[in-house]
């Protein structure tokens, strides 16, 4: 089956952290001998059997977007990029979709990549997380994309469950709507854990705005400031925010640097965020390495957290501070430790996992399309 693989984000080599899950599932798509990859992506590392198609041109225009921080926060950051940059990339992708007509199936990454497919074709199967959602209060967005859907067979994949009502009242009556997990490295599987206990140590690790940060600053200060708690931050500065010096704030971290440096020695993962999450791959992540979630009460994270089982939601303050005490008990910060690894290795495997999900749903597309 030849597949076009589509999206605006992806790592420039293998110590970059920015669009990581994008590269594993293109690794573990390309790997099966029933699909023939042809990738249009930033440039970076590209599987053995699989056709990087951009135009040398695309690749610059790709590899600066990138470099600024990618489509989304530059519609985010206002200003003549927000505008200038999206109409960019509608017009490569346009002759994107002109020139590569010799395919079977597209697999788009994130709504906005659809917008320009031809009005009648080849079936499409797009991938939706969070933030995408918001593009569908963008004036003509919504209508744009369903009139690409009227002429051909689309399934549209969330990553959680939580956005398939949305994406259902938006396309139902054009597209079938399914959620479908991501994958896991096995290397986070593998992470064995040496927590030290007179020293808690907590980790967040988010895109610094704040959204993502919510209430972190806030709920955490009476709690970590002058105590024997550590709060360790990790992430790109993506908005200009003042981080407290009580705070261990290190910038931006490499997958490998999360797993040989940060999540071995850490009591758990703690988001607060306020923003419109899919489903956070880095806390699937954390889970697999038996790191317990502190999580705001929010659908992303609820469809994750089992509550009081593999971490914590919380809603307000004394709520986030007895799920801080309870965890730095290591009886139970080992079961719920446990407790994480076996629910993700059940409910989402590996990228070959994921891989084999994607070709089903492929084969099914094929087959509606055939009808």
């Amino acid at each position: 089956m030849r597949v076009l693989y589509v999206a605006t984000s992806y790592p420039a080599d293998n110590s970059d952290w920015r669009g990581v899950f994008i590269k594993h599932l293109a690794f573990a798509l390309a790997e099966r001998e029933d699909i023939e990859l042809s990738m249009w992506t930033p440039p970076g590392p590209t599987p053995p059997h699989a056709n990087s198609i951009s135009t040398p041109p695309e690749n610059l225009w790709l590899r600066q977007l990138m470099h600024s921080g990618g489509i989304a926060h530059t519609m985010r950051s206002g200003g003549a990029g927000a505008l200038l940059q999206p109409i960019r990339l509608l017009r490569f992708l346009r002759k994107l979709f002109e020139r590569e007509q010799d395919i079977d199936l597209y697999h788009l990454n994130w709504l906005q990549t659809a917008i320009p497919l031809p009005g009648k074709g080849q079936p499409a199967l797009i991938t939706v997380l969070g933030t995408d959602l918001k593009l569908l209060g963008v004036p003509l967005v919504r209508q744009s994309l369903r009139r690409v859907m009227r002429k051909r067979a689309v399934t549209i994949c969330p990553n959680a469950e939580w956005m398939v009502g949305p994406l259902r009242s938006a396309f139902g009556d054009l597209a079938t709507i399914e959620a479908v997990p991501f994958g896991i490295d096995p290397v986070w599987f593998e992470l064995e854990r040496a927590p030290d206990h007179d020293n808690p140590k907590w980790l967040v690790v988010t895109r610094l705005t704040r959204d993502k940060l919510g209430p972190l600053f806030e709920w955490s200060r009476p709690l970590f400031e002058g105590s024997n708690r550590q709060l360790h931050l990790i992430g790109p500065m993506q908005e200009a925010l003042p981080v407290p010096a009580w705070v261990h704030y290190h910038g931006s971290a490499s997958p490998e640097q999360l797993a040989q440096r940060f999540f071995p020695t850490a009591h758990g993962l703690i988001t607060l965020s306020e923003h419109a999450e899919g489903r956070p791959q880095v806390m699937l992540e954390a889970m697999a390495a038996r790191l317990p979630i502190i999580a705001s009460d929010m659908p992303a994270h609820a469809g994750i957290v089992e509550d009081h089982a593999t971490g914590f939601l919380c809603n307000n303050v004394s709520a986030y501070a007895s799920a801080l005490a309870q965890l730095e008990e290591p009886p139970v910060n080992q079961q719920f430790g446990e407790t994480s690894r076996t629910w993700v290795k059940t409910e989402i495997g590996t990228w070959t996992d994921c891989a084999q999900r994607y070709v089903n749903l492929y084969t099914q597309l094929k087959a509606r399309a055939c009808a």
